[in-house]
Parts: C-alpha cells; structure tokens; sequence
C-alpha cells in the first residue's frame, strides 16, 4: 500500500515538474486540472470514504498520465515520438494511453462505489453499469474537449491532440472502452481481496 504523504509527495513533485515550463501554459492547465480536482477530492473523502490501496495508486498513475501530457502536450510527448517509426504509427499515440486510463481507472472507482454502497446486487448489472459510466465519462470529456476548441482556437489543437486523424474522438472512446473493460477482467478479483479487508 501506498502511505498517503508518500502518494502527496510523488504527486507533487509530479506536478511541480510538469508546470516547469510546460509547452503550453493553458493547455497544461486544461490537462492537469483533472488531477487537481482529483487530488482534492481524495483529500477530502480520505477519512470519510477511504479507499482501497489500489484505487490510489490507479489515482496516482492516472494523474501522472495527465501530467505528463499537460507538460509536453498529449501530441509531443517525447518517448511515443522515439517510438512511432519502430511501430510504423503516423502520429504520436500517448493520446490513446490517456484514454486507456480514462476507462481503466474509473472502472475500478465507479466499482467501489457501486459495490460498497450496495447499488447493484448482481455483478453483471455492476459490469454493465461500471462500463456505461466509463464511456459516459468519456463521452463527456470528448464534449469538454470540443467547447475548448470552439472556445479557444490557440489551444484547441494542442488540447484536441487529434494530429489529423478524423477518428480521433471515437478512437479515445474506444480505448476508454477498452480501459474499462480491462480493468474488470484483470483486477476484479484483486480489488474483492482489498475490499474485504475494508
């Protein structure tokens, strides 16, 4: 488990590495805000609601997905520029990593809730309803991504991250998509140990 001023300080120091001069301070902000208001929230509902170890950790890598984006924005991230031509891809793809996570890690937040509150009792209806928050969530962050650019044509390209491609919005769902799904099959077991021992 990961101890809570350990999480404040890699988050953190994170942060304060990904507002270094990021390479674009709106689009940075935009990125990261996510993270911010997660951190906030954990920070609030950490005596009231504690969550599973694991769940915080997924927190934690999420913002550091988002952070890094923020920095060098989702369409130049360094490391997925050095590795398009291995994989022959047209266009950076940390995008699609962001997505991931988008469906990965809410997954496994709208499970605890759902499980802990007793919403569903079946755990077929809990899958569906998990995967249906997932892809709501992300519809609407597709919707937030396209009020900025209407909003904002200087960031709009830098925040969209589309780089050309006319699938981009529907791809980010897919990939939320799969997250989601992903996240049931792999760690649902896993997250039933660590919540019964809630």
């Amino acid at each position: 488990m990961i101890k809570p001023i350990l999480w404040g300080v890699v988050f953190t120091l994170v942060l304060l590495w990904s507002g270094y001069q990021p390479k674009d301070t709106l689009t940075w902000f935009l990125e990261v805000a996510p993270a911010l208001i997660g951190a906030a929230l954990l920070l609030y509902t950490y005596r009231r609601f504690p969550l599973t170890p694991m769940l915080y950790l997924l927190i934690l890598a999420h913002c550091i997905v988002l952070m890094v984006g923020g920095h060098y924005t989702y369409a130049e991230v360094p490391l997925f520029d050095a590795i398009k031509p291995i994989f022959g891809f047209e266009r950076n793809n940390y995008d699609k990593v962001g997505h991931l996570m988008q469906g990965f890690v809410p997954a496994i937040l709208a499970r605890e809730i759902l499980i802990r509150r007793a919403v569903v009792k079946s755990r077929g209806w809990m899958n569906l309803f998990v995967v249906s928050v997932c892809l709501a969530f992300s519809a609407l962050y597709e919707l937030i991504e396209w009020w900025v650019a209407l909003l904002s044509d200087e960031a709009a390209d830098a925040f969209l991250g589309t780089q050309g491609y006319v699938w981009d919005t529907q791809s980010d769902m897919a990939f939320a998509l799969a997250g989601a799904i992903l996240a049931l099959l792999l760690l649902g077991r896993w997250h039933d140990r660590q919540l019964a021992k809630l």
